[in-house]
């Protein structure tokens, strides 16, 4: 059975290598992506591969909190039901890292972009469908002043560890409040040093295949494996779910993330 997939930041490393497995397989895919001529380069190339999906596009950067609004908007507005979100777009090394709305960018696209959007659609999310928030294997103890931008200061893999973890805790503070309407959120370490842009540019190294994290990601997305996993990690280095940071278990803790978060979001 084909399914309605969204997936952030599909238009280069592994999101757009997961776009082409899905594709391929005839799902309908809702293609995110910040830049309007690679969003159309991506549709161009999904539709002229092999596969019988369909695709919408849609335009928003992450790092401001009003197109993030605007894109759930669209979103809802164009379908009143969605079974998969890819929560897949992230950023470490930037040029400017400090939002308009006042945030640190890897907080705002990597942690905060994703709530939000989030939160929006679970109005068109079913009893069975499926969060997938791309985790990682770098995570670092949250300082929630840096969430609320009040630290600036925080070099790139500090700040990018610190994002991923407080993303991994929402995802299982979400995962509890919402065991109820049968909602699956799921973190998954798609694999460390995959080649995508981000390694390239944080590492200066090629990286191993994006088949690597595609692969997780599908799974996550659509495989029996994952019907049970709310609240999980997986961790595809190792291949297997596992514990993620201690933080991440600590509700109280998860709780807090949840907190901040919706104190600038509301």
């Amino acid at each position: 059975m084909t399914k309605k997939i969204l997936i952030t930041g599909a238009t280069d490393g592994i999101g757009l290598e997961t776009a082409k497995r899905l594709y391929s397989e005839g799902h309908t895919l809702l293609l995110h992506g910040r830049n309007a001529e690679k969003l159309e380069a991506t549709e161009r190339k999904l539709a002229d591969s092999t596969g019988a999906g369909l695709i919408y596009t849609y335009k928003a950067d992450l790092s401001r909190l009003a197109e993030v609004d605007s894109l759930a908007k669209a979103i809802t507005k164009e379908h009143e039901q969605l079974d998969v979100i890819i929560n897949n777009a992230g950023v470490m090394r930037v040029p400017e890292t400090i939002t308009q709305d006042g945030l640190d960018v890897r907080f705002a696209v990597n942690t905060v972009a994703p709530y939000l959007l989030t939160k929006h659609l679970l109005a068109i999310l079913r009893p069975g469908s499926r969060v997938v928030n791309l985790s990682s294997a770098a995570q670092a103890p949250v300082e929630l002043d840096a969430l609320r931008g009040k630290n600036l200061l925080l070099d790139d893999m500090s700040a990018y560890a610190q994002s991923k973890l407080a993303l991994t805790m929402w995802n299982n503070a979400l995962a509890s409040s919402h065991a109820s309407a049968g909602v699956i959120f799921v973190s998954v370490n798609p694999g460390s040093l995959l080649a995508s842009k981000m390694v390239k540019e944080g590492f200066g190294i090629a990286g191993k295949s994006l088949s690597i994290g595609a692969d997780a990601l599908v799974r996550a997305a659509l495989s029996e494996e994952f019907a049970n996993a709310s609240g999980q990690y997986f961790d595809n280095d190792k291949g297997r779910f596992g514990p993620p940071h201690s933080d991440a278990l600590d509700d109280q803790k998860c709780k807090a993330v949840v907190t901040v978060i919706e104190g600038f979001i509301a």
